[in-house]
């Protein structure tokens, strides 16, 4: 329960880390900018708990932004770290554990071939990008409004997740000449894909796109006349000589046991693709992979420059592969039906309270919007009640369960989200539906 003084530890520790660390925090969402208040000081996790510096315990649906797939602290995974850490941290130098995530993920899916791993999800789609350049000798990225790709200087225009929240439409310090090289269209907006391949599809180098965006609520790509979204990106840049890039940090091995090109890949290939999240298990850890001819153009076989002294880190490999080995089908089934379950659970207590609302997922993530129409694209996103999602997201957390805090971002299950957590959930969701529909 909230002592008499809860907020007295982390408001005093987000005093201190505001004087030594820019806004007090080291990525901007957490600063709850967009839903005001003090963060909680998080000192512990377990399961699908989380524990605060004042004593309190939340319900975790943000689970890290993703890779906390089989809940906190997960003994298997903690031992596995913890073995690897005897062994020693870093090397700098080739181990077996790289290898072995590597070829966790080829088997997995089948497009990618061959696989690098990095450090970040940032790190990852700056790569792609490099070798995609590098393959076509072209200049130019197309992006979607809304996605987020991490802050690399040309993907950052209209990027959703941490930069919707505080309404920015790019970021200073990013060169006009930077810029210039990347093109911003409507997501899901054929016509203008269309339109711009014909007027400048031999500068294009690649077509970036989350395989489901994520990053300004869940936004699953649409199907128009049997084909899909991605599939139509894929033929219209292959048609111009250009490359896609499939952004799968987020649904990799989350939306589906294959990410959610396990979900949506029929009839089409990315040529690379990115991921994170769950394949470090918990710690930092990125990657990209493609097709052997176009990774083999990394140093040093090949002339794009790429490296990091931590990628293939021992203890994040350690933690991925300890990770990758519970998440079978019965695990995905559990995560799937977890998902379907909540879902409904916050459909009808707002329904119920009167509050607009839609529920939009993509595999196991989801994201409840508040208006009544569905969202197709950023500017649907935007046209919500951010307020009315700050007094549920308040209320909510007052009663123990902490979501994302931002009307722009993913909700998260875990298998550690049992019946008797679910519960938990179900008992704040009526109080909050209230304090939703509440002026």
């Amino acid at each position: 329960m909230t002592p008499a003084d809860a907020t007295t530890v982390s408001a005093d520790l987000f005093s201190r880390a505001q004087q030594v660390i820019p806004s007090g925090v080291n990525s901007p969402v957490r600063a709850f900018g967009s839903v005001g208040g003090t963060p909680p000081f998080l000192t512990s996790a377990q399961g699908a708990l989380l524990h605060d510096a004042d004593g309190r315990d939340y319900v975790d649906l943000v689970g890290s932004w993703g890779p906390m797939i089989l809940g906190h602290a997960h003994e298997p995974v903690v031992e596995a770290v913890r073995d690897a850490a005897g062994r020693g941290l870093s090397f700098g130098a080739p181990q077996s554990g790289e290898v072995a995530l590597a070829e966790e993920v080829v088997s997995r899916i089948a497009p990618v071939e061959q696989l690098r791993l990095v450090n970040s999800g940032t790190e990852a789609t700056m790569s792609a990008l490099r070798v995609a350049r590098a393959a076509t000798d072209r200049d130019v990225v197309v992006k979607f409004a809304g996605c987020y790709h991490g802050h690399v200087d040309a993907l950052l225009a209209e990027a959703g997740s941490g930069v919707a929240t505080f309404a920015m439409p790019g970021s200073a310090g990013v060169t006009a000449a930077t810029a210039r090289d990347t093109v911003v269209l409507p997501y899901g907006d054929r016509a203008a894909v269309s339109a711009l391949f014909a007027a400048r599809g031999g500068e294009i180098a690649a077509v970036i796109t989350e395989a489901a965006p994520a990053n300004m609520g869940v936004v699953p790509p649409r199907e128009e006349d049997g084909i899909g979204f991605n599939r139509f990106l894929a033929e219209t840049a292959h048609a111009s000589g250009a490359l896609l890039i499939s952004d799968e940090v987020l649904t990799g091995f989350r939306a589906s046991r294959e990410g959610y090109y396990g979900v949506d890949g029929e009839g089409w290939t990315p040529d690379l693709m990115t991921f994170g999240k769950v394949i470090g298990g918990g710690l930092p850890v990125g990657a990209f992979g493609g097709r052997k001819d176009l990774m083999g153009l990394l140093a040093p076989a090949g002339p794009v420059y790429q490296a990091g002294t931590l990628s293939g880190n021992p203890l994040a490999t350690a933690a991925g592969l300890a990770t990758f080995a519970e998440l079978d089908e019965t695990a995905y089934a559990t995560l799937a039906s977890t998902s379907r379950a909540l879902q409904q659970m916050v459909a009808d207590a707002l329904t119920t309270a009167g509050v607009p609302h839609v529920i939009q997922n993509a595999g196991t993530l989801f994201s409840v919007f508040f208006r009544e129409q569905p969202v197709t694209g950023y500017d649907d996103a935007k046209m919500q009640d951010t307020e009315a999602f700050t007094r549920f997201f308040h209320a909510m957390l007052d009663a123990g369960v902490y979501l994302p805090p931002s009307a722009f971002e993913a909700w998260f299950v875990s298998t550690a989200h049992t019946p008797e957590v679910l519960d938990r959930i179900a008992d704040a969701l009526p109080g909050a539906a209230k304090a939703a529909a509440s002026a």
